[in-house]
């Protein structure tokens, strides 16, 4: 599975985003792949699901018909945590 974090340029937002995402994949035991991005690379890229704030979240959409989910506290792992149980629900893994 292939996960991608987003924000504006890829460097600040997404990569603590990517940090906490990647604890959650680990305690999940998941078998992924989490890459942080900017918002014009993910909309090029594709990718299982997206993570995001809830700014950019409608842009990604419109580029995407993969879930994106928006992230209000990226460092908070049982926000991100019930945001990938809800992707892992929907897609029927969990």
């Amino acid at each position: 599975m292939k996960i991608l974090a987003v924000c504006g340029f890829g460097v600040g937002s997404s990569m603590v985003l990517k940090m906490t995402l990647e604890k959650v994949v680990m305690e999940l035991g998941l078998n992924a792949d989490v890459k942080n991005t900017d918002i014009a690379s993910a909309k090029a890229e594709e990718a299982d699901v997206y993570f995001t704030s809830a700014e950019l979240k409608p842009d990604i959409e419109f580029s995407t018909s993969k879930p994106v989910y928006a992230i209000k506290r990226y460092m908070d792992k049982n926000e991100v945590l019930q945001a990938m149980n809800d992707f892992l629900a929907h897609r029927g893994e969990k």
